[in-house]
């Protein structure tokens, strides 16, 4: 019997944070800036991170873009840990864990039509996936886009909607709630649903929808309306994700924990999600 010595495994924390450097800021509109971090964490399309300040606080935010060494998150200042965000620079260390939860399910869309309504920052979460279809359009059918937002001082990353705009086999509808603005659309994203033709996708298409809870729930009706089954609507859901890894309880709805089980949902399931 060998008396060597065995080290213990080393255990690693799962809600421990790790500085990152702030490589740039992109200010997007007055009230939300993208801030690119370095990064070497693995990310799936649609997960979030938790990014915090020591002394200040954390908070659950998606991952609007990553490459390698760099991932985007696109941010509101709307309370204290994202006023302070909106306090640094380039160069200053922002902590983050993660990544959490289940991404967009991307099995399931290859070779599929899709249709993609989102509205406001809403937009963010669902950035990566529409990039990654507009790299890859021999793995997917057609793309319908229908992107909302309140006005034209409100809108996000101007440069990459026109990209969308110009890609072959992508139709998109870009809206404004209540302005008229040149090349755009007035109205809620709901207006443009039915124009989606549906009958001739012969049942091979899937759809996803991501926006304040408002627009989610008359966008989701919407789609009912129009012949959509629950099972072709994905949805993303944010919900007081505090730990990330289903331990605290604060996004926890019956059973189910936000953090874990999502934040992306097939909407069969998260139309019960109700407290």
């Amino acid at each position: 019997m060998s008396n060597t010595a065995v080290a213990p495994e080393k255990v690693v924390n799962p809600v421990r944070p790790t500085g990152h450097k702030i490589l740039e800021i992109i200010k997007e509109t007055k009230t939300e800036w993208t801030f690119r971090l370095e990064n070497s964490l693995p990310i799936q399309d649609g997960q979030f991170m938790q990014l915090s300040i020591p002394r200040v606080g954390e908070a659950p935010i998606s991952v609007s873009g990553y490459g390698p060494g760099y991932c985007d998150f696109t941010i509101r200042n709307v309370g204290k840990v994202t006023k302070e965000l909106f306090s640094m620079k380039k160069g200053d260390t922002i902590f983050m864990r993660g990544a959490y939860g289940h991404g967009w399910p991307l099995e399931n869309f290859a070779g599929k039509n899709m249709l993609i309504v989102a509205g406001g920052t809403g937009v963010a979460p669902i950035k990566t996936l529409v990039s990654k279809l507009c790299q890859n359009p021999e793995n997917y059918g057609e793309i319908y886009l229908i992107l909302g937002f309140k006005d034209s001082e409100s809108i996000l990353f101007r440069e990459t909607l026109t990209k969308w705009q110009q890609t072959p086999h992508f139709h998109v509808v870009y809206t404004l709630d209540n302005e008229e603005y040149l090349d755009w659309e007035t109205g809620l994203v709901t207006k443009f649903i039915p124009n989606v033709p549906f009958a001739d996708f012969n049942d091979k298409y899937e759809c996803v929808v991501v926006g304040p809870p408002v627009m989610m729930r008359f966008a989701t009706m919407s789609l009912g309306e129009n012949g959509v089954p629950d099972e072709k609507i994905w949805v993303s859901y944010e919900r007081n994700m505090s730990c990330g890894i289903g331990k605290c309880g604060h996004c926890r709805i019956d059973s189910t924990y936000v953090c874990v089980d999502g934040p992306v949902f097939n909407y069969s399931e998260a139309k019960n999600l109700q407290d």
